[in-house]
């Protein structure tokens, strides 16, 4: 590593401890990878930790008018997923051997836009997948070197640390937002993902969750294009997590998505794909809650019991532990989320004032 390279990977993970949201983290850091390795293109998602589904979409690509198309080969191509990547990072270049027709995504699309290499990095440590990125080269730009590789995969770690806490972050915001409107919101999407109808609640959310860049433009619904692709991943065996992810819409607020198919007489391939949009659950704010905040499994189990108002006697039963040792797991507990006390604890856990 060269002077110049370390002196920007300290600068990196210097921006990584400061505290800051996971949309100003993400273009705060891209400047500095650009020091060290060049690139044309990105596509930086923030995933739901359980699920690894893309959540918060962060992307500068030359197809963005082809988006449903490109998010949904990029769940269907089993060539450095995300998922499954042996290790933190890797390019497409080497995994393909210099073949890059063996990967989906680039043989039935990115090849129409002469990329001629991906750098793939995923952010997962023992608590969850916390996001991937893509950064593409195209025309007529070289592979990336193990070298930039290497730098890469050096700053995985710290990176994947920060996106981590600022998903904690999140918990912690004042409840001054109006709270999500009543009634249902529902996408109904084509089997290729493209929008066939919305419900009128959806718009709102989607407003929130990715403002259009200019007056008068209609939102891109990336958060359902990203739970539908992760339905046709499914259906495909490429991957079997659930089509499902929680996103933070704002002030404390968390929604969920699904994505399932339409009842219908036509085969599976050929029917619709409705997405749900609804407020998260407290159950699922919960475990979201712990997983940021890099609970254990103990300790994740007590905050579960304290949701039910359960005393420290009755944990102790249920736990089948002593009263001293719930005790001892409960400031454990208020010591990495920062609370002073059960009340506090639970009302950030589960959105409640």
């Amino acid at each position: 590593m060269t002077d110049r390279t370390a002196r920007v990977r300290e600068q990196l993970v210097l921006l990584c401890e400061q505290d800051t949201n996971v949309r100003t983290l993400r273009l705060a850091l891209l400047p500095l990878l650009r020091r060290v390795i060049g690139f044309d293109a990105y596509v930086w998602l923030a995933t739901d930790p359980e699920t690894s589904v893309g959540s918060a979409p962060l992307a500068d690509v030359p197809c963005l008018p082809e988006l449903p198309r490109l998010i949904r080969l990029k769940y269907c191509t089993t060539v450095n997923r995300w998922t499954g990547l042996s290790a933190p990072v890797a390019s497409l270049h080497q995994a393909t051997g210099g073949d890059l027709e063996r990967s989906l995504m680039w043989r039935d699309l990115l090849r129409h836009y002469q990329v001629t290499d991906i750098a793939s990095s995923v952010f997962r440590d023992r608590f969850g997948c916390w996001g991937f990125l893509d950064l593409w080269r195209l025309q007529d730009a070289p592979a990336f070197t193990t070298a930039e590789l290497d730098f890469l995969h050096s700053v995985t770690a710290p990176l994947t640390a920060a996106l981590r806490r600022s998903q904690a972050a999140t918990f912690t915001t004042e409840h001054a937002g109006a709270p999500p409107p009543a009634g249902p919101a529902i996408m109904l999407l084509s089997p290729e993902l493209q929008v066939r109808a919305t419900t009128p609640p959806t718009q709102h959310y989607l407003r929130q969750l990715i403002p259009p860049d200019s007056p008068g433009r209609a939102p891109i619904p990336a958060g359902a294009y990203n739970v539908g692709a992760q339905l046709l991943a499914r259906e495909a065996a490429v991957d079997a997590n659930p089509a499902r992810a929680r996103v933070h819409l704002g002030s404390g607020h968390w929604l969920t998505l699904r994505a399932a198919r339409m009842d219908s007489g036509a085969p599976v391939p050929e029917r619709d794909i409705a997405v749900t949009i609804e407020t998260t659950a407290p159950s699922e704010r919960l475990t979201l809650f712990a997983r940021s905040y890099g609970l254990s499994t103990r300790e994740t189990e007590l905050l579960a019991h304290l949701r039910t108002g359960a005393n420290t006697r009755e944990v102790a039963r249920l736990m089948f532990l002593s009263e001293n040792t719930v005790q001892d797991h409960l400031k454990s507990v208020f010591a990495k989320t920062g609370s002073r006390t059960r009340q506090t604890l639970l009302a950030h856990a589960l959105g409640t004032q």
